[in-house]
């Protein structure tokens, strides 16, 4: 098995959630901004938990937040 690279659409979900800022969804999740911010790049990968808390501020399915690609 390859290297698995994880991506999101937190920043559309975010601009079609009347264009909540990094802050309020840091806020709403229980982490800082920057997490959100390297989340968003792909400088970090959540947790489960927090990944699920994400998906659960956007009332969106756990593989509608986050997508896995197979490097290979």
């Amino acid at each position: 098995m390859g290297k698995l690279t994880i991506t999101n659409t937190i920043r559309r979900l975010r601009f079609d959630a009347d264009e909540m800022t990094q802050k309020d969804l840091a806020e709403k999740v229980g982490v800082t901004r920057q997490t959100i911010v390297a989340i968003e790049n792909a400088k970090y990968s959540p947790t489960l938990e927090l990944a699920i808390l994400i998906s659960r501020v956007f009332d969106k399915p756990l593989e509608e937040v986050f997508n896995i690609h197979d490097a290979n």
